[in-house]
C-alpha cells in the first residue's frame, strides 16, 4: 500500500487554519478521498468573509422571495458565483458540476455529502439578470467602499 510522502523540511511547511463548518475540523490533505482540484476556494472564502464582499452586496439587491421557501441564500448565491468566477469558471453552466463539490461546498460552509447542493445553474443565471440599475448602481458603490476601507486611513493634520 502506498505511503504519503512526509515533508522534506518541517520548517518549511506552513499550515493553515480553516474555519470549522458544523463543529468539524477542516484538515488540508492530499491522501485521496472526496477530491476538489480548487482547494484554494477555501482560502478565498476565508478573504471573502473576511471583508464581507458578498454580504454587502446581497444587502443591495432586493430579494422578493417568500422566505419560508428559500433554499439559498442571496449572499450564498452570489459568493457561489464569485468564487466560481475566480477559479476559472466564467459560465454559470460550470455551477451545475460544482454544486457538490467538497471544496465548493466548504467555501460556503455547507458540509459535503451533506443537505442540498449549492445553488443551480437556472438559479445562478435568476440572479445575474436580477439587479435593476439603482441596484447595480449600490453595488457598484459597496464595491468602492470595499476597495478604499482595503487601505489605512490619512491623517491630514
Amino acid at each position: 500500500m502506498p505511503r504519503a510522502t512526509p515533508a522534506m523540511n518541517d520548517d518549511i511547511a506552513s499550515s493553515f487554519g480553516f474555519p470549522a463548518v458544523g463543529r468539524n475540523k477542516i484538515t488540508a490533505a492530499f491522501d485521496g478521498g472526496r477530491l476538489t482540484s480548487d482547494g484554494g476556494v477555501l482560502l478565498l472564502a476565508q478573504a471573502e468573509r473576511a471583508m464581507g464582499i458578498c454580504q454587502r452586496l446581497a444587502a443591495c439587491i432586493a430579494d422578493p422571495r417568500d422566505p419560508a421557501r428559500v433554499i439559498h441564500r442571496l449572499d450564498d448565491i452570489l459568493r457561489a458565483r464569485v468564487f466560481a468566477i475566480a477559479c476559472g469558471y466564467e459560465d454559470a453552466d460550470d455551477l451545475d458540476a460544482l454544486r457538490d463539490d467538497p471544496g465548493f461546498r466548504l467555501a460556503l460552509g455547507k458540509l459535503p455529502e451533506s443537505g442540498a447542493g449549492l445553488a443551480s445553474q437556472p438559479t445562478m443565471s435568476r440572479w445575474e439578470n436580477a439587479p435593476t440599475t439603482r441596484e447595480l448602481a449600490s453595488m457598484m458603490a459597496a464595491m468602492i467602499d470595499i476597495y478604499c476601507a482595503s487601505y489605512p486611513a490619512v491623517d491630514f493634520r
